[in-house]
């Protein structure tokens, strides 16, 4: 049956075919079927991930067509995402080392540090940004490589996403990034940031515990945040003043429990970002509407559990 494939466009087809038959789920740097193909095709092939399409008529050797089957079929077999197959995920068009260690790269903030934070920093000056929950350190490190004059922090609880950030520290040369542990600001004291950005656990208790197969290779704390989603990102939004300069900004991502927090806090003035592809779940906050607001925020997020 695969007797026929001969070039690198016929693996990518197959694959993607094999891969919708399947009814395999795909939201792990990539979308559809076709693109989770092309990714584990080039990788096997140990070519570049933007590989121009005038190679895709390019013939493969029967060992290279080997390579990329076996990769089809663990994809298909242990449903495990590509990005953790091929070890490697591209975040705001950097590379980043990718394992069971941090959720993959994923987020639309990516498309925030490309722009700069336009419009939403003006013409407000940077000096220190930090990056809570910080995991793989993909956010924290491409703020950094992108404004080589800040100084950044990564934050997290875990130590082995902090093992795995540090690598890709190493990896990207990302000298202006400091990795540090803390629960959230709790390891924070005395730090205060222009910027703050995070990416927190969002998914609710039942939503997390019928995610596909796909997410069990993630680790469980990069996701799960309560009944509604927003137990880390109350805490956050409780917090981050005492670590926000005055004229300091707080961007933060909570994906589908967006409903939700603007039903517990429709007084809050948040701005929802309008990504190319839409609305994401990513608001901007001013430090002095979270001051304004700290009374009822505090209320609330009092009410959860405390910080991991």
């Amino acid at each position: 049956m695969t007797d026929e494939l001969a070039t690198i466009i016929d693996l990518i087809r197959y694959g993607a075919s094999r891969f919708n038959a399947a009814g395999l789920t795909f939201g792990h740097s990539y979308d559809n079927a076709l693109d989770e193909a092309t990714q584990l095709t080039l990788h096997a092939l140990h070519l570049p991930h933007d590989l121009s399409p005038v190679y895709g008529n390019a013939r493969i050797t029967e060992a290279e067509k080997e390579e990329v089957l076996s990769l089809f079929l663990r994809r298909i077999e242990e449903r495990m995402p590509a990005a953790y197959l091929t070890g490697e995920a591209w975040f705001a068009g950097l590379s980043f080392k990718t394992d069971r260690r941090a959720l993959v790269p994923r987020s639309p903030i990516a498309e925030m540090i490309e722009n700069g934070f336009q419009p939403w920093l003006g013409d407000r000056e940077v000096m220190r940004a930090l990056d809570l929950c910080t995991g793989s350190g993909c956010i924290a490190i491409a703020m950094g490589h992108y404004n080589p004059e800040w100084h950044v922090d990564g934050v997290d609880i875990s130590d082995d996403a902090l093992a795995l950030a540090n690598e890709n520290k190493t990896r990207l040369h990302a000298d202006n990034v400091r990795l540090l542990k803390s629960d959230l600001f709790s390891g924070l004291q005395g730090e205060h940031y222009d910027l703050i950005v995070t990416n927190p656990p969002y998914v609710t208790n039942d939503e997390t515990d019928a995610l596909p197969k796909e997410y069990a290779y993630e680790p469980d704390l990069g996701l799960r945040a309560g009944d509604d989603g927003l137990d880390l990102a109350l805490q956050i939004l409780r917090d981050a003043p005492l670590h926000l300069s005055a004229d300091g900004l707080l961007v933060c991502e909570v994906g589908e429990s967006e409903k939700a927090l603007v039903h517990l806090l429709p007084e809050l003035p948040l701005a929802w970002v309008e990504f190319k592809v839409g609305q994401m779940g990513i608001f901007v906050a001013e430090c002095a509407d979270l001051v304004q607001h700290n009374a009822r925020i505090r209320e609330l997020a009092d009410r959860r559990r405390p910080a991991r």
